[in-house]
């Protein structure tokens, strides 16, 4: 089995709104905004080689939302989802799974595409797309505060091209990839755990977007239940030590992925900055 982390372009986002409650005095001494506190933001999906499997872990943000739309996100940076892909040696056609944390669009925007006849089909033909069935309720029938997030021509298309399936009614079938379900950022995040030799890894997808999320306190403004993302937290934590496991960041634009440890003060502390390509 191979790793490998895609690029699929930075974008920014507010920083209070990454950090919540959390001073702007405090965090900004770890990420610096711009004039308008946006912060600079990757979205790294994950590749896995197995075999005749070619599963991809999220999708970034795509590109055919309109101009209006972008002017709030500002993607930028010279990476997208199909060069990165190209770089591998692969193309959107030798996708055989798509692994969708939640539909979020920047997690979800490059799963569908835009011919030029202005037609939305599945960005890879030959995949089974994998959601939560109750998060798929949820993202079609969103709450005010996330309706922003959860965009029909990113969603839909893959119902009627008959390519979505549940991993709560299907089984997903792949000895090293299991799922945590989370439900603080939104309902129902899947997190996928993957076994590589002896090596566990966890896709933190929005449960812990950046190194900078470490702190527990440190929980998205975005996130609709944000004590229950403390306790995912400290869950996550508990486990990744026990483990040794590898954390790997979807938002951070400088950390791909980083192992933890406890610190003399029982704080949970990054113990390793990792390379997710140094796991394989």
């Amino acid at each position: 089995m191979k790793l490998h982390a895609i690029e699929t372009g930075l974008f920014k986002l507010d920083g209070g709104a990454m950090f919540g409650v959390v001073p702007k005095s405090l965090w900004s001494k770890r990420i610096k905004p711009d004039d308008n506190n946006l912060c600079t933001w990757a979205m790294r999906c994950l590749l896995i080689e197995d075999g005749d499997r070619l599963i991809l872990i999220d999708t970034g943000l795509g590109d055919k939302q309109s101009e209006k739309f972008f002017s709030f996100v500002k993607p930028h940076g010279e990476h997208n989802l199909h060069t990165s892909l190209q770089q591998k040696g692969f193309s959107a056609d030798d996708i055989t799974d798509v692994i969708l944390t939640h539909l979020h669009f920047d997690h979800v925007g490059g799963a569908v595409s835009k011919d030029g006849h202005g037609k939305l089909h599945p960005t890879f033909k030959n995949a089974t797309y994998w959601s939560h069935s109750s998060h798929w309720k949820w993202a079609l029938h969103p709450n005010e505060r996330e309706k922003e997030s959860f965009l029909t021509e990113n969603i839909v298309p893959l119902q009627e091209h008959e390519q979505i399936k549940f991993i709560d009614q299907h089984l997903f079938e792949h000895p090293s990839i299991d799922f945590l379900i989370v439900n603080g950022h939104t309902e129902s995040q899947l997190i996928p755990k993957i076994t590589v030799g002896e090596q566990l890894l966890y896709y933190c997808a929005d449960l812990l977007p950046s190194v900078y999320h470490i702190p527990l306190a440190w929980v998205m403004g975005y996130d609709i239940r944000p004590l229950v993302t403390l306790k995912e937290k400290i869950s996550l934590f508990h486990q990744a030590i026990s483990e040794n496991a590898v954390l790997i960041f979807e938002h951070d634009a400088t950390h791909e992925a980083c192992t933890l440890r406890k610190d003399e003060r029982d704080r949970v502390v990054v113990d390793q900055i990792i390379k997710i390509n140094d796991v394989s």
